[in-house]
């Protein structure tokens, strides 16, 4: 579910590309007024170029007559003025006003950096390299584009502003390879090895920083600053093999026991799970846990009518199970594209950065671990979401008049929801206090658009890896019926590598719930 890090949704981002196109055409306009006042001019100078030269072969003779006397001083009184306005006439005031009227719609620095720390979550979680990056070869990409030198050298330098100087030198690293491979650019080779110098240095690499400054001073031998890291990399490249040929010494006498503190150590980490992120990014990637046969063999596709529901008897719903615990079930074909495109309309206007329940406060507010923008609508606003809220009613056989407003989210490229849980733990009891009805029962999820790459709803816990599908809606408990917490469906929206991603939520909460799911005596039941 943003990376903005993008602030910026992909409907605002539409937006921003026609802002472009309109500015586009006033600077064509500008160019072509300018053209036709530069040909004016230049007809002038022809006409008084061949004039002068005819007349500067004889000028007595030719002034001796009195109409190019007469005309020299035409031309010198008032025509050399008209030239001059012409020359002074100012042609920018059309694109300038238009220019200053569109900035303010113009992204931001934030806005910039947001989009550049995107590109690098997703070279992190979908293990791309720069260079692939850098040629635009994403999959199921329409519209390839390539990266310049200048603009892998200012994803370096936001890297290098964050002090992440892993990503600084993959970043200028790619940016010299451009360079050294031909690409025309006002970026200087010495000016990108003084930044990824930096960095395979702040990354305990002396010996590559000492070869690389050494390629600097090549080319500019009175580089003030390579030449002072020259004699200190040397100093501590020399200071650093005494250290380890000491370090070798004591090691040797401690050879032995350190084979075995080895074997330990490997065998505390066998034991050790892998980290959640891993987990997370690994299942974003399609690779992870699957399924054993047998498991598979539980899972069915079904027409569901929720116990002959009269609303859902002669169309029952298409319901196919995803994974078994915990129970994630699709239903496809559950919302037309009328309602869609009639939920992402009223949502558009109100579109703003997503927000999560702080579990301190209560409140809702901004986090950097979900980036996307997010609407609320209200059943009361529009039929269409009368008519989803009592679908989703029909289908789950819970109460909506305790349900959240549904929630609209649109995550451009990057946008993300790393792992969470929709419900409140025990050790966050005022979570959803200001609701005053309960507790996150139930999560239901329509997706609204098909994405090219990326996207998928993922549980690290379990393996479960759900991909969007146009026209699909996904559900599944949070609580059990004891109503304590069922931890296996924490999740996350991994990133959107190409393409957009709209979906909508309904958080369903535990009032009205009584009769319609009575409450277990066991508490994992």
């Amino acid at each position: 579910c943003i990376f903005l890090v993008l602030r910026v949704g992909s409907s605002q981002m539409t937006d921003l590309l026609y802002t472009e196109k309109d500015l586009v055409t006033s600077l064509k306009e500008y160019i072509r007024q300018e053209e036709n006042r530069l040909e004016q001019v230049k007809e002038w100078a022809d006409k008084l170029d061949s004039l002068t030269n005819t007349a500067t072969q004889d000028p007595e003779g030719f002034l001796g007559h009195p109409v190019n006397a007469f005309k020299l001083m035409k031309r010198l009184n008032s025509e050399w003025g008209d030239l001059e306005s012409l020359v002074l006439k100012d042609t920018t005031n059309g694109f300038i006003s238009n220019l200053t009227m569109q900035r303010q719609f113009f992204p931001t620095e934030e806005d910039q950096t947001g989009a550049a720390k995107a590109l690098l979550r997703l070279q992190d979680t979908y293990q791309l390299s720069a260079n692939t990056i850098s040629n635009g070869d994403l999959p199921g990409v329409v519209h390839k584009s390539r990266m310049t030198v200048a603009d892998c050298f200012e994803l370096g330098k936001i890297a290098y502003s964050e002090a992440d100087y892993y990503h600084t030198e993959l970043w200028m690293a790619q940016a010299l390879t451009q360079l050294d491979e031909g690409e025309e650019s006002t970026i200087e080779k010495v000016t990108v090895m003084d930044y990824l110098n930096y960095a395979i240095y702040q990354q305990g690499e002396l010996e590559r920083a000492l070869e690389l400054t050494k390629r600097m001073l090549k080319l500019d031998p009175n580089h003030q600053r390579a030449n002072g890291n020259l004699k200190y990399f040397e100093f501590q490249l020399e200071k650093q093999r005494k250290a380890e040929a000491e370090k070798k010494e004591q090691e040797d006498k401690k050879r032995e026991k350190k084979v075995l503190d080895k074997r330990e150590a490997q065998r505390k980490r066998s034991k050790d799970p892998l980290p959640e992120r891993k987990k997370y990014e690994k299942l974003c990637r399609g690779e992870g846990v699957k399924l054993t046969p047998r498991r598979q063999s539980r899972l069915f596709c079904r027409y569901f009518d929720n116990n002959r529901n009269p609303r859902l008897l002669l169309a029952p719903v298409k319901q196919e199970d995803e994974w078994d615990r915990p129970r994630i079930v699709r239903y496809h074909d559950i919302i037309s594209d009328s309602e869609i495109t009639t939920v992402k309309e009223l949502a558009k206007p109100r579109l703003k950065r997503a927000t999560v329940h702080d579990p301190n406060t209560g409140k809702l507010t901004t986090a950097h671990y979900r980036v996307s923008k997010s609407a609320w609508l209200s059943a009361y606003e529009h039929s269409t979401i009368e008519k989803i809220n009592q679908r989703i009613e029909d289908v789950t056989d819970l109460e909506m008049d305790t349900a959240e407003e549904l929630q609209v989210a649109n995550y451009g490229v990057g946008g993300q929801y790393e792992p969470h849980f929709d419900f409140g733990r025990k050790d966050e009891p005022d979570a959803f206090k200001e609701l005053g009805t309960g507790n996150r029962i139930a999560t239901w999820l329509f997706y609204m658009s098909d994405v090219s790459a990326g996207g998928a709803t993922v549980f690290p816990d379990v393996g479960a890896a759900v991909w969007p599908k146009k026209g699909t809606a996904v559900f599944w408990y949070n609580l059990f019926a004891s109503g304590e917490g069922d931890y296996s469906t924490r999740h996350a929206a991994c990133p959107v590598l190409v393409g957009n991603k709209w979906v909508s939520n309904k958080w369903i909460h535990e009032r009205g719930q009584e009769f319609r799911r009575p409450c277990a005596m066991s508490e994992m039941e």
